[in-house]
């Protein structure tokens, strides 16, 4: 079952949500797919979805491709959707959800040429961390040099806010990759629409012991986004392998 926000902080106008829900597969673009979380999601989602690996490199995309599919279809012996790749461009344009797997400092180079050409009922992730390591261990770079979160700086590129959502901060990439392994973490999400949040928690829902969590609108997405270097910098502390969070 989906988590549903709480309506009162949602903004319902758009019908968005009831067309995701009436097809079995969606095109899912991966900007930045062929990094380590962008396989992950490939690898998560090919088996009831199309994926869209993306790269500024297109032959690059489309062997990276090749290289996820047979990877997947050995780990689950058969997959429904298809993993292919393409420029980032093309990703933008074909996508229903575009993923923003990608570095902090690379998100107004890459997001000023892609986000004004997704289609208009496209739901954008961002799981963006402004994050750095220094002596001291990992800090938020939002904090530290008072720059903008992730949400803030993708927002301005979008040609509709309500479709942007923030989620996937908190989850192990080492394990996410292994497509094999059942995970049991809770994944924050913040955005300003209950369709798009919706869909958002759907795809959350679908990756095995993952729930998601609703903390509310995008003006709230710099917590999410904080949670990152917390998490890393405990599991250095003590020595921890690849922890996630779960509220009880």
């Amino acid at each position: 079952m989906i988590r549903r926000p709480p309506r009162s902080t949602l903004d319902r106008s758009s019908a968005a949500s009831d067309v995701y829900k009436r097809q079995e597969f969606m095109k899912i673009g991966i900007i930045g797919g062929t990094g380590g979380m962008g396989k992950g999601f490939a690898f998560r989602w090919c088996k009831n979805h199309d994926i869209i690996i993306g790269s500024r490199d297109a032959e690059r995309a489309m062997s990276t491709a090749a290289e996820y599919t047979s990877q997947a279809t050995e780990a689950y012996n058969q997959i429904n959707g298809t993993i292919t790749g393409k420029d980032n461009i093309s990703v933008a344009k074909e996508s229903q959800i575009l993923v923003l797997s990608i570095p902090y400092d690379n998100i107004d180079s890459i997001c000023s040429q892609i986000l004004p050409e997704v289609n208009n009922d496209c739901v954008v992730i961002s799981p963006i961390v402004p994050m750095t390591k220094t002596d001291t261990g990992f800090e938020c770079v939002a904090i530290k040099e008072n720059k903008p979160f992730s949400h803030q700086m993708v927002e301005k590129h979008m040609k509709d806010k309500t479709k942007l959502v923030s989620a996937f901060h908190v989850i192990s990439e080492k394990k996410l990759i292994n497509p094999t392994l059942v995970l049991d973490y809770d994944i924050f999400v913040a955005g300003d629409s209950k369709e798009s949040v919706e869909v958002v928690n759907g795809l959350i829902n679908e990756i095995e012991g993952l729930r998601p969590i609703y903390l509310g609108p995008g003006t709230l997405a710099y917590l999410v986004e904080m949670s990152t270097p917390l998490l890393l910098n405990a599991m250095i502390r003590n020595k921890m392998k690849n922890p996630g969070i779960k509220i009880i």
